[in-house]
């Protein structure tokens, strides 16, 4: 082989060589993972609760019947306003019409009878007064004044026996006027009657303790108007009554009513099915609800459960919660491994990352406080989720731009 070739030889060698070598070098740069970084900064956080619920009035009265019969006059439709005290609806009252008349009837019978009874009992007093005197003068004997005698409490006895009968015709009386009365139903309270299930000619049904009664309708006082949310039991100790929410309610768009929370309930509403949530009832109220609101219109609510004020903050996905490293030479047991919420420091020099521990504070809508651990211009890797999730201490990583707003991110982001 001639020198020339020989030389030739050896370049191609050494080209190839560094090939390879640039090759690896890429190959373990294309190793480190692309993550994006931010600076630890100071702002204001408000950490809020949502929830969807319906709307309803703080006051609704909903009329059932107090007596079975047909209704035979409905002076109202679904809708309407009325006040306290206006007529309803009028209950068949032929029947106890007849009813009270007739214990009227027997009442002003007895007042007959008493009067007979009381007249028997002043003639029998005068007759034991004359037995009485006759049996002084020794003009009749002992047995006749004993008779006289029984006769006269007999006859008070009786008086006593037709007031008490009199007493009770007055109470059945009472009871059949109070029963005629419940036939006729006006409304107790002002307000929108918001629900007629019924119709004229229809029976109305009282409840027993197994069937309800027929619903009537119900009058609702929409003064002061309540949004009732239904909160899910891992947010309800954070609401308190008394902090301030929002209401968007559907039927009026985006727009955005104030509220106060004034009622956390203590008991979780009932469902349905082993997997159903846990949710508790909490009522806001509205300081000027619009005008035509109804019940049962759907909303939701965000309740503002806690405000900071210039603290430093974190976005929430740099938060890590990892297994917490062991002392040297100590193995945990099985299912006793303590675990640490923390993020990853960036060293902008080395390219590496380092784990630091952190307390979390107040928790906000996309960032979390700090309360220790950081300190403010301090970088911290914020994602993507699966390079947090396996990036370790001293890992080297390679920065990328964070994603733009509608861009899309590799698969596995």
């Amino acid at each position: 082989m001639s020198r020339g070739k020989k030389i030739g030889a050896a370049v191609a060698v050494l080209v190839v060589i560094a090939l390879i070598v640039v090759n690896v070098v890429q190959s373990k740069q294309k190793k480190a993972p692309a993550v994006t970084v931010e600076k630890v900064e100071r702002t204001d956080l408000e950490s809020l609760v949502t929830a969807t619920g319906k709307i309803e009035a703080q006051r609704k009265v909903d009329l059932s019947a107090n007596v079975m019969g047909q209704i035979v006059n409905l002076a109202v439709r679904e809708g309407d306003v009325v006040e306290r005290g206006a007529f309803l609806l009028q209950i068949d009252q032929t029947q106890r019409q007849a009813t009270a008349l007739s214990a009227e009837e027997s009442l002003k019978a007895l007042f007959f009878d008493r009067d007979a009874a009381r007249a028997r009992a002043e003639e029998a007093e005068k007759a034991y007064e004359r037995v009485q005197r006759s049996f002084a003068d020794e003009l009749v004997p002992q047995a006749e004044v004993d008779a006289a005698k029984a006769a006269f409490e007999a006859a008070e006895a009786t008086v006593k026996a037709v007031e008490r009968r009199i007493e009770q015709a007055r109470a059945t009386l009472a009871g059949a006027r109070d029963e005629l009365s419940k036939t006729k139903m006006t409304a107790p309270i002002g307000g929108i009657v918001t629900a007629l299930p019924v119709e004229e000619g229809e029976i109305a049904v009282i409840g027993t303790m197994n069937n309800p009664g027929t619903k009537l309708m119900t009058i609702s006082d929409m003064g002061v108007v309540e949004a009732v949310m239904e909160v899910d039991e891992t947010d309800v100790p954070a609401v308190r009554v008394g902090q301030s929410a929002d209401v968007r309610i559907d039927a009026y768009g985006e727009r955005k009513f104030e509220g106060i929370v004034t009622e956390v309930g203590s008991s979780p509403i009932q469902a349905t099915g082993a997997d159903a949530a846990v949710n508790f009832e909490v009522k806001i109220q509205l300081a000027a609800p619009p005008e035509g609101i109804r019940p049962g219109f759907s909303c939701s609510a965000d309740i503002l459960t806690g405000t900071a004020r210039g603290v430093l903050a974190i976005p929430i996905q740099a938060l890590v919660v990892r297994d917490k490293p062991l002392p040297e030479g100590e193995e945990a047991a099985l299912g006793e491994r303590e675990e640490e919420e923390g993020v990853y420091l960036f060293d902008e020099a080395a390219k590496t990352v380092k784990f630091q521990p952190v307390a979390s504070g107040l928790l906000g809508e996309t960032r979390v406080e700090v309360a220790a651990g950081l300190e403010e211009g301090q970088q911290i890797v914020t994602g993507p989720f699966k390079a947090l999730r396996e990036i370790e201490d001293g890992d080297k990583v390679r920065l990328e731009e964070p994603k733009k707003k509608g861009e899309k991110g590799e698969p596995g982001d």
